[in-house]
């Protein structure tokens, strides 16, 4: 394991990598840790910054091109960043079930889902683990 292949990549998707990692490693404590409490609270704003950071940054990857510059990810990070502006409406609303829902979905689709494929051959993230 080297951290070479992300290091030496452009910064868009360093930053992309790293947001993507904290942002994981904070929703595992948030899907672990009591709800409604002030550090859930916190650490899920926390957690709205990095997955913003994540959809922003990965408007400026090219690395897959279906369609012009664009591939299904960018659609995705639109779609997150709407499902975020929704989770957080259904919080500030009280509505407790929809917005656990909304959240989980988003973890798993946009961090879970999404991030599996960075370690398909090829990628920066399967050079990181498994090497070239």
């Amino acid at each position: 394991m080297s951290l070479a292949p992300l290091l030496s990549a452009p910064l868009a998707i360093q930053l992309h990598a790293f947001a993507a990692m904290a942002a994981f490693v904070l929703g595992i404590i948030q899907l672990a840790a009591p709800k409604g409490t002030l550090p859930h609270r916190t650490i899920g704003w926390i957690w709205v910054g990095l997955i913003l950071i994540v959809c922003a940054t990965a408007l400026f990857i090219h690395e897959i091109r279906l369609v012009g510059p664009w591939s299904p990810i960018h659609l995705l990070a639109v779609l997150t960043v709407f499902a975020v502006f929704m989770a957080v409406r259904h919080a500030r609303r009280h509505e407790v079930a929809q917005h656990g829902r909304v959240m989980a979905i988003t973890f798993f689709g946009g961090l879970i889902i999404a991030g599996a494929f960075t370690f398909l051959p090829g990628r920066i993230m399967y050079e990181v683990t498994f090497g070239p």
